[in-house]
């Protein structure tokens, strides 16, 4: 059975850090596709960024290039996302998705994605 558990979401204050952790089991990191995505109350889930576990191709989301960090460990069979100077704009549950292959499309497409984590809650506010 295939497992992607997120965690290291929390409250935060407005300008914080925070790293989230997806923790992955049953597929091994280096085989296949990553991205985090987020979704805040009342929109659409969104793309944040991306990882290839296979050849650490990286991409992310326009505007968020400059606080954003993608990584990976396949010693550890976990994907992470490091974001810097939060807003309340950033405010979301925040998503790991898996996928072997993405058959043409972006990686920002939710329906790319065949194995998705429970989501952590990131609330920044002062």
């Amino acid at each position: 059975e295939v497992q992607l558990v997120e965690s290291g979401g929390g409250l935060v204050q407005p300008g914080g850090s925070l790293r989230l952790s997806c923790a992955v089991s049953g597929i091994r990191v280096g085989g296949y596709l990553f991205a985090w995505f987020r979704q805040a109350p009342g929109k659409e889930r969104e793309g944040v960024s991306f990882i290839s576990g296979r050849d650490g191709d990286k991409d992310i989301e326009d505007g968020m290039m400059d606080r954003i960090t993608i990584s990976s460990d396949s010693a550890k069979n976990t994907v992470y996302l490091e974001m810097d100077s939060l807003t309340p704009e950033d405010t979301a549950i925040y998503y790991c998705a898996a996928t072997l292959v993405l058959y043409g499309t972006t990686w920002r497409n939710t329906r790319a994605y065949e194995f998705w984590g429970q989501g952590t809650q990131v609330t920044v506010s002062a």
